[in-house]
C-alpha cells in the first residue's frame, strides 16, 4: 500500500468520471478514474494503469496516494483546478453515442448498450457525456426526476432476477423512494 504524508483531497468527478486528486489550495496533480476493476490515473507524465488496488483498499485512495508520491517526487507535474475545470468535457445536451470510446463495437457489447439504455429510459436516468460504458463502470447520469447527476453503475440499475432496481437513487435526497414507486411504471407491475 503505498503512503504519503503530503496532503492531498479528491475532488468531484467530471462527466468522463475523473476525480481530480489535488493538492493545497487548487493544485491538480492528477486524475483517477476506474475502468472494468483497474484504477488508472491521468497526469502530466500520461495515463497509468495501476491495475486493481489490494482487498481491503479503496481504489480511488491507492489511486490518490500513487499521484501524490509521484508529485512529492517531482515525477508528475500540478495544474490550476480552474484550467482543469476549463478543459474538462462538458454535459452533452443532445444523444450520447452507443458505446463508451474505450468499449469494443462488439456484437455484445452493443446488445449490452441497447438494454441499458432502455433501462435508463424506463426508470428515468439520462447519459450525460458518453455512451455505455459496461456494467461495472462508471457512468455520469443525471436523475430525470430531481435534477441530480452524479456517477452511477449501470449493475446498480438493473434490478436483480427480474425485479426492478432499489428505489433508492442517489445520495442527495431525490423524491423519496414512495414518489419514485409512484412515477416509475416498472414498480407498478
Amino acid at each position: 500500500m503505498h503512503t504519503t504524508a503530503l496532503p492531498y483531497r479528491i475532488g468531484e468527478p467530471d462527466v468522463e468520471c475523473r476525480y481530480p486528486v489535488i493538492i493545497g489550495a487548487d493544485q491538480v496533480i492528477g486524475k483517477a478514474f476506474r475502468w472494468h476493476r483497474d484504477w488508472l490515473v491521468d497526469t502530466s507524465e500520461g495515463e497509468h494503469n495501476l491495475r486493481r488496488p489490494p482487498k481491503g483498499t479503496k481504489g480511488i485512495d491507492m489511486a490518490a496516494a500513487y499521484l501524490a508520491e509521484e508529485y512529492a517526487a517531482g515525477r508528475v507535474k500540478a495544474v490550476p483546478l480552474d484550467q482543469v475545470l476549463a478543459e474538462a468535457p462538458k454535459q452533452l445536451y443532445g444523444p450520447v453515442p452507443l458505446l463508451h470510446p474505450r468499449m469494443p463495437a462488439t456484437a455484445r457489447n452493443i446488445a449490452g448498450a441497447h438494454v441499458a439504455f432502455a433501462g435508463l429510459a424506463d426508470h428515468r436516468w439520462r447519459a450525460v457525456h458518453s455512451g455505455f460504458p459496461g456494467s461495472d463502470n462508471a457512468w455520469f447520469l443525471l436523475c430525470e426526476l430531481c435534477g441530480w447527476s452524479g456517477v452511477r453503475y449501470w449493475s446498480h440499475h438493473r434490478g436483480r432476477n427480474g425485479n426492478p432496481p432499489s428505489a433508492y437513487r442517489h445520495d442527495g435526497g431525490c423524491i423519496g423512494e414512495e414518489k419514485v414507486r409512484e412515477l416509475i411504471t416498472a414498480y407498478q407491475q
